[in-house]
């Protein structure tokens, strides 16, 4: 074996290159993908050589499927609200498709909450309550 640790998210030990990456929530790709999908049909004009493929409609209703948040501001701000509490990419990509409703929901989709410190003891567990509250407000008002 190399002298190099084993990768574990529930650690947040997931390798240098994921943790600089930026991650997509299921509603921001939604986006970008209605966004391309308008694009090609503008384009287009009826011409059926520019239909997009099949691989893109079936991405497309997929993103739009499992997106909770469907207007673009309230994407904006669930990506805003996360970031205020120091989470990685890949946590705030995965509270925010997820949505969980509960302390222990979150920490049981998301194990590297607990992990590191963070979000550790009640008060770990206050500030995993305020972040949800927070997402529950943004979806109530969406």
């Amino acid at each position: 074996m190399s002298g190099e640790e084993e990768e574990n998210a529930a650690e947040l030990k997931i390798g240098e290159e994921f943790l600089k990456a930026k991650c997509l929530m299921n509603c921001e790709v939604a986006i970008i993908l209605e966004h391309k999908y308008e694009q090609i049909q503008h384009m287009s004009d009826g011409d059926p050589s520019s239909q997009v493929s099949q691989v893109f409609e079936k991405s497309l209703q997929y993103v739009k499927r499992f997106s909770r948040y469907k207007n673009p501001d309230a994407v904006r701000q669930v990506r805003e609200t996360l970031s205020r509490y120091g989470l990685a990419e890949f946590e705030l990509c995965t509270l925010g498709n997820l949505c969980p409703d509960t302390t222990d929901e979150a920490s049981a989709l998301v194990p590297s909450l607990r992990s590191g410190g963070r979000f550790v003891g009640d008060p770990g567990n206050d500030k995993i309550d305020k972040m949800l509250n927070d997402l529950s407000l943004i979806k109530k008002f969406e």
